[in-house]
């Protein structure tokens, strides 16, 4: 028996700014990028969209080779994230879809980027790349606010900084005499 070989595709919409929308000041770059998709976006109207996309671009041929295998196992409208399932020979022509996409598939949506952030076998990879995404999105987040805040805590920040390294290059001196031998 012969299995069918497929690919998961694990997308962001990246919102880029407005020339007319000035961000606070208090906001940082990153989460202006990625905002939440507030839009109805249904996992049905993102199908209908990136067929109809791949039907524009490589014709009767890409609207077939992703008709039965496209499937949206992910959305979250929070994180303005999804993943997508669909045969491993068609991935690319996938992706090629996505990246030429220029805005959300709802009525008078918003313009936006669809960047394919990681292609994998597996579920649970494109999953854990979500997952370790978030997180380094939210300690990214939080460290731009704090160097913000003003050189005090800047200052602070720094001497712990200086400190753990200093601890961890000694530690890493002793490691390497013992595997010097």
């Amino acid at each position: 028996m012969v299995r069918i070989k497929e690919r998961y595709l694990l997308v962001n919409i990246v919102y880029p700014p407005e020339v007319t929308d000035r961000p606070s000041p208090k906001v940082p770059d990153l989460v202006v990028h990625r905002q939440p998709t507030v839009e109805k976006l249904t996992p049905q109207a993102l199908l209908k969209a990136i067929r109809s996309e791949a039907a524009l671009l490589f014709g009767d041929y890409g609207a077939g080779a992703l008709e039965g295998h496209l499937t949206v196992k992910y959305l979250s409208l929070a994180t303005s994230t999804f993943i997508l399932r669909c045969s491993r020979a068609h991935h690319q022509m996938l992706w090629a879809s996505l990246t030429l996409m220029n805005r959300v598939p709802v009525k008078d949506g918003r313009s936006c980027i669809f960047r394919v952030v990681r292609v994998s076998g597996t579920m649970r990879k494109a999953e854990e790349e979500a997952i370790r995404q978030a997180r380094a999105l939210i300690l990214a987040a939080k460290d731009e606010v704090s160097s913000s805040k003003g050189t005090i805590i800047g200052s602070e920040r720094a001497l712990q900084d200086q400190f753990s390294r200093e601890e961890m290059g000694d530690l890493s001196d002793d490691s390497m005499d013992q595997d010097d031998g």
